[in-house]
């Protein structure tokens, strides 16, 4: 395939760019480099054309030309930030999106595959969640990012786009995002680790999280460009949540105690039989697995801001204010 990979040079793209050379398919990358470095695809291969252009910018339009399958997963992510600057979160997450998919149709591309997100199901009434659950964003990433994939699927309904939308739980792994933005649980650990200072474990450690491999989420992407089925959503998770707790201590090392936040969920659990049986997907690695495989690459986080309980509260303040 010749393919264009949005956000190309991020945690999760640079990832699916590997996968993508390495099974022989031609890669454009098309990245603003505000959170995605040059250096998550430097050596991949010399015949990756990178474009450094926003997803809104009119002149990354000519990129589409000749693409068969477009990979979309450029996007603002981070809480807080969302809650703080909505509208900066609509332009990237939802026009973004339309001018993705308005690129797509003038350039008669076959297939996008879009990057969404779980967090689109708030509090899960039901565990495992099916991609029948209600859908109860609780800040504006997670609205952002549903009516994306709403745009993307009515886009596909209209103008014959094949549109497949994946709902990614907790993607960890190396390269994840070491941005100054308060974040994903795993980056906040691994960087307070490598400082020598305690685990900010929030409320008491037990609630849990489906996690999955970065790998295997690359392989999601891919295994969703190659199937027969367009016009679908599949959850991408492990199946199997493990603890905070759990998590913390293959980390190792001191922790202390922040109180619960509102309109976090207690647990989030993947139904993935969708996928299992639509694309022929599942999680291959094993939390414990891709732990090691991410402390090996611990070093990525060394600039990465150190949290403390202090500065999460200074952080956190517009979260509790507006989800109590």
């Amino acid at each position: 395939m010749n393919c264009l990979v949005t956000g190309g040079a991020g945690f999760i793209g640079s990832h699916l760019v590997e996968l993508l050379v390495r099974k022989g398919h031609h890669v454009r990358v098309l990245d603003d480099l505000s959170t995605g470095r040059i250096a998550n695809v430097a050596g991949v291969s010399d015949d990756i054309q990178i474009s450094n252009l926003s997803i809104n910018s009119p002149e990354s339009a000519a990129l589409y030309e000749g693409v068969d399958s477009v990979f979309h997963l450029a996007a603002k992510a981070d809480i807080v930030p969302s809650i703080v600057n909505p509208i900066e979160y609509m332009k990237t997450n939802l026009d973004g999106t339309l001018c993705v998919l308005e690129n797509c149709r003038k350039f008669n591309v076959r297939r996008i595959v879009y990057a969404a997100s779980s967090s689109c199901y708030g509090i899960a009434r039901d565990l495992p969640t099916s991609e029948n659950a209600r859908i109860d964003p609780q800040y504006p990433y997670a609205l952002s990012k549903w009516m994306g994939e709403e745009a993307a699927l009515h886009w596909g309904r209209l103008y014959g786009l094949e549109v497949v939308s994946l709902r990614l739980f907790n993607v960890f792994g190396p390269r994840a995002r070491t941005t100054g933005n308060y974040g994903a649980v795993m980056g906040v650990f691994l960087a307070q680790h490598l400082g020598g200072q305690p685990l900010t474990i929030v409320g008491d450690g037990e609630q849990t999280r489906d996690f999955v491999f970065v790998a295997d989420v690359a392989r999601a992407f891919l295994a969703a460009a190659e199937a027969s089925v367009c016009s679908r959503v599949f959850n991408i998770g492990s199946g199997r949540p493990v603890s905070v707790n759990y998590l913390a201590n293959l980390i190792g090392g001191a922790t202390v105690n922040i109180p619960d936040r509102p309109g976090e969920p207690r647990v989030t659990h993947a139904d993935i039989s969708r996928a299992t049986k639509e694309i022929m997907w599942s999680a291959r690695t094993s939390f414990e697995d891709g732990m090691r495989l991410t402390l090996e690459h611990r070093h990525l986080w060394k600039d990465a801001p150190i949290w403390t309980p202090d500065t999460i509260a200074v952080e956190t303040k517009e979260w509790f204010r507006y989800l109590s």
